[in-house]
């Protein structure tokens, strides 16, 4: 052999192996689907670094997400940390799971924890409550109980899930974008929400995100290879171009402006990351601080949430890229299940929050990715942001909103596996569908649906065909819904 035909078999041999690693063959993708994928996976995800920050980071000096000793969590620190954690936990679910399901900060935890749990202790001590729900949530995974959770759910239900996720992202989407809006004197109202500003499309950052929706619609209706990706530059370049006149600002100053990111070039590229917070958390803390019993049914909330949420957005991913079984169940997710656990305790233990699978993986999906390979890409891509951050945060979120709404779209379509004409089926699966994007959680949805339909199965008489972990289920979910007169009782 000479060295030229060695030269080309090496690059083939080392194909053929991440090919059969990751099954993508097997699984009808090709390299180029996985690039893809990951990529636009990335740039609808991207926007947890700069608004994590946001949610629970603060400046020396105000009170905003100060915690009870008057201390903030840096936001450059956070970002920094956010990226890397992502980046870190994206790459392990890729290489161990071989799914295209990235992860990243939950909004849903880093809110409760800004808002709820911080007031009353440090942020190293309610990072440690993070770290102990993580670890719960793997030992669950470990012993096979979250797995057996996740096959005991209905067929019918899990394509609810599915569908509610759709409706979610793309309220999502909408709400990002600010085609949706909350009406200012929604006290005084019986509206809460409306279009735009007064019932109409009045800024150009909501025309904007109109324009990305269509091309990307039509890009997928003419089956365009990347289409969505190819959506979300395109409408990255017509916002800048928008920007360079209209010079807006911020949404948060200018009702007209942008939701987050400005689509402008950054006045730097990048920088080294700070990971000052990463190793700053205090497990029991909070226990000594607020009390046992306090603390414990903080870390009740996280657990409850962070096992739902993570097991909801898998079922409907799995059902979207056609990776689950017969019965509606994603093979080895024992595996999956409990790296996505470990995202919680490598999130808290950095400082980021708890990390969990990203709903707006579906994007990466509907562009083809079938394996593991389209996380290793988004992962490697988080980890460059943090040398880049002011760089990606050029993508307005007025340009990747619109990939959330034509996903939705497609997720929508699993509705058509519930029989509705059965009610004791048609009321379950109804409100975990609404439920989600109406209360802005997928574990909400998932526990509403949960307790309807052990109570309709059983006013039917079906009874027995109810699986006893979906009771012990309906029960932990009534318990979760009533965790405030329930902390009330215990403060009392």
């Amino acid at each position: 052999m000479s060295l030229s035909d060695r030269t080309v078999a090496v690059p083939t041999a080392v194909t053929g192996r991440i090919d059969r690693y990751f099954k993508i063959t097997e699984r009808e993708s090709t390299f180029g689907r996985e690039m893809r994928g990951g990529l636009v996976t990335f740039f609808t995800m991207a926007y947890i670094v700069v608004l994590n920050p946001i949610i629970i980071g603060g400046v020396a000096g105000s009170n905003r997400n100060a915690d009870v000793l008057g201390n903030i969590l840096p936001i450059a620190a956070v970002a920094a940390v956010t990226a890397l954690v992502a980046g870190v936990m994206s790459i392990l679910f890729g290489v161990v799971a071989n799914y295209p399901f990235a992860i990243a900060t939950g909004l849903g935890i880093n809110s409760l924890l800004a808002v709820t749990i911080v007031p009353d202790v440090t942020w190293p001590e309610a990072m440690g409550l993070v770290v102990i729900d993580g670890i719960i949530i793997v030992l669950l995974a470990v012993t096979g109980l979250r797995t057996r959770v996740f096959t005991a759910i209905p067929p019918e239900l899990k394509a609810a899930i599915a569908a509610g996720i759709g409706c979610f992202i793309a309220f999502i989407g909408l709400v990002d974008s600010g085609f949706v809006t909350r009406v200012p004197d929604a006290a005084d109202t019986t509206v809460p929400v409306g279009l735009g500003v007064g019932n109409s499309i009045t800024t150009l950052p909501a025309l904007i995100f109109v324009i990305g929706v269509l091309l990307m619609g039509i890009l997928v209706v003419r089956k365009v290879r990347g289409g969505l990706l190819i959506g979300i530059v395109v409408t990255t370049a017509i916002a800048m171009i928008v920007q360079s006149f209209a010079d807006l600002g911020p949404s948060t100053t200018d009702r007209s402006g942008w939701s987050l990111n400005i689509p402008q070039w950054p006045g730097s590229v990048g920088g080294l990351p700070d990971l000052s917070l990463v190793g700053d958390v205090s497990i029991f803390g909070a226990f000594v601080r607020i009390g046992v019993l306090s603390a414990s049914v903080l870390v009740f909330a996280l657990v409850l949430s962070n096992f739902f949420d993570a097991m909801g957005t898998m079922t409907g991913l799995g059902k979207e890229a056609g990776l689950t079984d017969p019965d509606d169940n994603l093979p080895n997710v024992g595996r999956a299940l409990v790296v996505e656990g470990a995202g919680a305790i490598v999130g808290g233990a950095a400082s980021s929050s708890s990390n969990t699978v990203f709903v707006e993986s579906a994007s990466g999906i509907a562009e083809g990715a079938r394996t593991g390979l389209a996380n290793v890409v988004t992962g490697l891509l988080f980890l460059v942001a943090m040398f880049f951050t002011p760089l990606y945060s050029v993508v307005p979120l007025e340009a990747a909103a619109p990939a959330l709404v034509v996903v939705g779209a497609m997720m929508i379509a699993q509705i058509r596996s519930i029989d509705l004409t059965r009610f004791e089926v048609a009321l379950p699966c109804f409100l975990t569908i609404v439920v989600m994007p109406f209360t802005y959680s997928i574990a909400n949805g998932i526990g509403v649906g949960f307790i309807t339909w052990v109570v309709l199965a059983t006013a039917r008489g079906r009874i027995r065909s109810v699986h006893p972990l979906l009771w012990v289920v309906a029960v932990l979910f009534v318990l979760y819904f009533a965790k405030g007169p329930i902390e009330s009782l215990l403060d009392g």
